[in-house]
């Protein structure tokens, strides 16, 4: 198997700032202890493909429920790779609990982004038997899976991401002097990470 990444934490500051953005009740202490019992995802067995990613806190999620986890993980990969973010199987079957965005999509250059590529996880607690998911402290929650991909042979993408979460369209002056020049749109989210949403989804 090629080794083609490795996972970081983000700084205490980016995580500390994003942490009090979804969850205002914590103190500065009690993030600094959150931030300083983060684990880094790990896969649970030589035959894994998905590497877990761990709750940093306690979370309940009551039927219909929708909750958003700043994971602090960020990761560096080889360029030609993204790392792919679903549910854990076993909340998903259990549970319906589904990521927001069917699918994280983490790029290479999602690591070099303003916050840090910091990774979040939106989730919706999608039962349809009324039950109540529980998911305690440390516990793998999201699994996230590295696959190689392609591009097309007239591929002339030349932007650079500077965006974060949700990022980006941007409009760039084409080197040639030929105008303006549309890159590429990623809907990137949480979340956790970059996040695949509908454009009516993410301007309205």
């Amino acid at each position: 198997m090629k080794r083609v990444a490795k996972f970081h934490k983000v700084s205490f500051e980016q995580f500390a700032k994003d942490w009090k953005d979804t969850f205002e009740q914590y103190s500065e202490e009690e993030i600094r202890n959150i931030y300083d019992s983060l684990k880094l995802p790990k896969r649970a067995t030589t035959g894994s493909a998905g590497y877990d990613f761990y709750a940093p806190v306690d979370v309940t999620m009551k039927p219909g429920e929708i909750v958003k986890i700043p994971t602090g993980i960020r990761v560096e990969m080889e360029e030609g790779w993204v790392l792919k973010c679903y549910p854990r199987s076993g909340l998903g079957f259990k549970f319906r609990l589904q990521l927001n965005n069917t699918v994280g999509i983490i790029d290479s250059d999602y690591f070099f982004s303003d916050n840090e590529g910091h990774i979040f996880a939106k989730l919706t607690n999608d039962t349809r038997e009324d039950k109540t998911i529980q998911i305690p402290a440390g516990t793998g929650f999201m699994q996230g899976i590295f696959v190689e991909y392609g591009i097309t042979v007239d591929d002339d993408a030349d932007a650079v991401r500077n965006g974060g979460f949700g990022s980006t369209t941007k409009l760039n002056k084409s080197p040639e002097g030929g105008g303006v020049k549309t890159t590429y749109i990623r809907f990137s989210g949480l979340v956790l990470c970059s996040y695949c949403f509908p454009i009516n989804a993410l301007f309205s």
